[in-house]
């Protein structure tokens, strides 16, 4: 429903939130902060929140040949810290428990900005994301149940499949994203649901908390992976994979792989390369976020690690980690 940004305005920085009002485009000043630096992480978290808010009760569902609104659930936690663990909860759809997913890290990323500065800063914040809330359930009384619209100029508009939100950085959020998700749906039991959307939480979690700047998430196949081709064109990669809801790749269980890139011609530094499977560690239970987090951890921009692990045996660990060889691809 909201924009959010940074303006530098006599020698502090200003937070701004933009919004479609009744009378156009509108923008006000959330509040102050001394510095670009504290401005950032909060400016961030604000779309973050707004997008994750707004994307759910923007758009029709239509998984499973289905055509319906999402639900409003997720609304609570922005004013009410008690509902925020049931964002880590349920199994509606798997874009949808994405989306309170990422709303609650973001949530969480906004406490930890605002713990740096001072309590009135903390105050107008707070003021902000109920402000974003109220008009957002405002509106969807309206839409609902046409209750009529709160009286106001600077009264926050939402257009239903048309949200005023920014999308950078918000994978999966909209488009293709959710389409994909729900193609991942297709056929599968309720409880193959509840088990894919606690596997996307994990996964999630992990590529959050791990300070592995080269792990991507890529949320529709249910896998994260740390390529550092930039140190070695030549060298191991390594990956996470979460089973598949619908059984896709015949994957059925957790695996960690390590591979290597073979190039096509190794005397030509531009040819092509393919990945190809070292070892594998399977485990029919699903790992916590902290045993990803400690071997993303440990992966991350560190090539020599990813040597010395690709040389492990079969019912041996990763060093340092919680994961065991189960096979190999060179035997």
């Amino acid at each position: 429903m909201t924009i959010y940004s940074q303006h530098r305005n006599r020698g502090k920085v200003q937070i701004l939130a933009t919004y479609r009002s009744p009378t156009g485009v509108a923008s006000t000043t959330v509040t102050s902060v001394d510095d670009a630096i504290l401005a950032a992480p909060i400016v961030d978290a604000l779309n973050r929140i707004s997008a994750c808010a707004t994307a759910p009760i923007s758009v029709h569902g239509t998984r499973n040949d289905t055509f319906d609104h999402y639900p409003s659930e997720h609304l609570a936690a922005l004013t009410d810290r008690s509902a925020r663990p049931g964002l880590l909860e349920g199994a509606h759809s798997l874009w949808y428990e994405h989306i309170k997913a990422v709303l609650h890290d973001a949530l969480t990323w906004l406490d930890d900005s605002m713990a740096l500065v001072p309590a009135p800063i903390r105050t107008a914040l707070d003021a902000e994301v109920e402000a974003e809330a109220r008009g957002l359930r405002d509106a969807l009384a309206d839409y609902h149940e046409g209750v009529g619209l709160p009286e106001g100029s600077n009264r926050r508009a939402w257009n239903f499949e048309a949200p005023f939100i920014s999308y950078e950085d918000m994978n999966g959020l909209v488009g293709e994203g959710r389409l994909l998700l729900d193609r991942v749906e297709l056929g599968i039991t309720d409880e193959q649901l509840r088990e894919g959307a606690a596997d996307l939480r994990v996964l999630l979690d992990a590529c959050t908390r791990c300070d592995n700047d080269e792990a991507t998430l890529a949320v529709d196949d249910f896998s994260i992976t740390d390529d550092p081709r930039w140190l070695e064109p030549n060298g191991y990669f390594l990956s996470v994979e979460a089973p598949m809801p619908n059984g896709a790749y015949r994957r059925n269980d957790w695996r960690v792989d390590i591979c290597r890139w073979v190039s096509d011609d190794p005397g030509d530094e531009e040819s092509d390369a393919v990945g190809t499977p070292v070892l594998r560690c399977t485990r029919a239970t699903r790992p916590s976020a902290a045993d990803i987090v400690e071997l993303l951890n440990r992966s991350g921009g560190n090539a020599e690690q990813l040597i010395e692990w690709a040389k492990t045996p079969v019912g041996e660990t990763l060093a340092n980690t919680a994961f065991v060889v189960t096979s190999r691809y060179d035997d």
